[in-house]
Parts: structure tokens; C-alpha cells; sequence
């Protein structure tokens, strides 16, 4: 099957370091799942994983500054 089939967000997740981190998946928790492949435990722990806002690729530029 397609990976077209089955849509894909940004998300962008805040740190308790008041950053942001910005995540890709099929929902949040998907996007969240993905995280914890790439990250330690110890920046896994820094995430608010439910506080977050779906954004699209055309204003992720906006929101640059605020990665951490």
C-alpha cells in the first residue's frame, strides 16, 4: 500500500525548556512514536506530549526560531 494513502502532519511539541520540537506522523502520538526512535530518554523527558499544534510544511518557516 501506498504511503500516499495514509496522510502525514507536522507537529510541533513543547519543551519544558519553553522550545519547541517538531515531530511528522499520522497523528500526534504517531508523531511521538517516531520522536523516541531518534531521541535519549533524558529528550524524550523534556517534551509536553500533550501540548502540541498540527502546522503545515508552508508555515514551518514561521516557527523556525522557536526549534530547540
Amino acid at each position: 500500500m501506498s504511503s500516499f494513502s495514509n496522510p502525514h502532519y507536522m507537529y510541533l511539541f513543547d519543551m519544558k525548556n519553553g522550545k519547541k520540537k517538531l515531530a511528522y506522523g499520522q497523528s500526534p502520538e504517531d508523531a511521538l512514536e517516531i520522536l523516541r526512535i531518534r531521541l535519549s530518554d533524558e529528550e524524550m523527558g523534556q517534551i509536553e506530549a500533550d501540548q502540541y499544534v498540527r502546522i503545515s510544511q508552508r508555515k514551518l518557516q514561521e516557527h523556525v526560531d522557536d526549534l530547540g
